[in-house]
């Protein structure tokens, strides 16, 4: 049938280039933020990110590219919008034909989401009369003109939905904490990756496009690589403890998707993030300078996992596997660890035994041992005390040299 109808002119080709999802978590902490912006302003942070994010899609044409804001109470999307709403039936309009026509649920661009009068204001449908129609419609001409449209929506899109973000914080909520729900961010991030990557294989990708080692899954496909996925973590937080629990999941979840997760961390210093990159084989970099912040991005977390087989990546040589007690939130040196008979890993770690030794957890009994007693005082060997020398032989009191003491002859 193949030769009849011809349909392999839409068959993928071998050679042709994997996709590649990016994913960004950008650590909106406002706490954060201030105490860097004598260095780094958000807005500068920003301007570099979307070049870089310019640069992720000029590489392919069917690159990807997803931004989650981690702010201080909540896990945002910047790009690409949520649907704001699902039509109802009130909003549905019959023509005359009886057909029906469905509303767009997700939102357009905030270029051309301006109403004047009813209609959106744009370059085909503003007033030729009204002045602000006319410089509005020079504006979006000259940026048009100037510009990548693919970039520009991204961009638009993603400073209308921070600058959202930014307005909705209240006092309240910058009083309430003053770190970041990077837990919550990377579980968006997992679950639109999951999402994209089973439409990709619906529309006749590959899967296992994560793993290098795996090719496709039918014999036409066989070698041919398949839409690659990764996230990348923009942070200035400080310690995470307190979502210790969530965030080894993520991990774990990512590890077993094959999922790498690049750390930049631009400042701040956590032990998690470390154990992230280490467990998902991600870049991990603490910039030493964050004003070169596009140059780090640009050498180090640019190459997707096909690229970063043909260099030489940074890594990290010391990492942090401490763990944070699930009673205290607290990065603990030495802990105790409940570990249920029928499985392999830790579950639960104390920094100190709880009250009966039972798991608050698991309601499994700690075996302490001989933990809590008194150590058992050994006595203290007593030192023999040397005997004077004896036959004829003294020590010498300036020297210390033995002399002989014989018998005095005559005289």
């Amino acid at each position: 049938m193949n030769e009849v109808d011809g349909s392999e002119h839409y068959e993928r080709h071998s050679d042709e280039p994997p996709p590649s999802l990016l994913t960004i978590v950008l650590d909106t902490n406002p706490h954060a933020w201030s105490l860097l912006s004598p260095t780094l302003p958000l807005s500068k942070a920003i301007a570099t990110i979307l070049v870089f994010i310019n640069a992720h899609l000029a590489f392919n044409y069917a690159n990807k590219v997803a931004v989650v804001a981690s702010h201080c109470q909540r896990a945002q999307w910047l790009y690409p919008s949520p649907p704001t709403s699902v039509p109802s039936r009130n909003n549905v309009v019959a023509n005359g034909t009886g057909d029906v026509q469905m509303e767009n649920g997700l939102p357009e661009p905030s270029a051309t989401r301006r109403k004047m009068g009813g209609r959106a204001v744009g370059p085909g449908n503003t007033p030729a009369g009204s002045p602000a129609g006319q410089n509005l419609h020079s504006t979006i001409t000259a940026d048009d003109a100037n510009k990548y449209r693919p970039f520009r929506l991204i961009e638009d899109e993603v400073m209308t939905n921070l600058r959202a973000l930014i307005d909705s914080t209240t006092e309240s909520d910058l009083q309430g904490t003053s770190t970041t729900m990077m837990a919550g961010a990377l579980t968006l991030a997992l679950t639109y990756i999951n999402r994209e990557t089973q439409a990709y294989e619906e529309s006749g990708g590959v899967s296992g496009g994560n793993d290098p080692g795996v090719a496709g899954g039918s014999d036409d496909t066989e070698g041919k690589p398949g839409m690659q996925s990764r996230i990348l973590v923009l942070s200035v937080s400080g310690d995470l403890a307190f979502q210790y629990i969530p965030i080894m999941n993520c991990i774990f979840a990512a590890q077993g998707k094959k999922i790498p997760i690049d750390i930049c961390k631009i400042a701040g210093d956590t032990v998690f993030l470390q154990q992230a990159s280490d467990a998902t084989r991600g870049v991990y970099m603490h910039l030493q300078d964050p004003r070169g912040l596009l140059q780090y991005l640009m050498l180090a977390f640019l190459p997707d996992q096909t690229s970063r087989r043909h260099l030489i990546m940074p890594s990290q040589v010391n990492v942090d596997f401490r763990a944070a007690c699930f009673c205290h939130k607290l990065v603990v040196d030495i802990g105790f660890v409940v570990r249920p008979a029928d499985l392999d890993i830790a579950l639960v770690v104390f920094c100190t035994p709880p009250e009966g030794a039972i798991c608050l957890t698991c309601g499994t009994h700690l075996q302490l041992g001989d933990y809590g007693a008194k150590p058992a005082v050994v006595p203290r060997a007593k030192k023999k005390k040397r005997r004077a020398p004896t036959g004829g032989v003294r020590l010498d009191s300036v020297g210390g040299t033995p002399t002989s003491m014989g018998t005095p002859g005559p005289e």
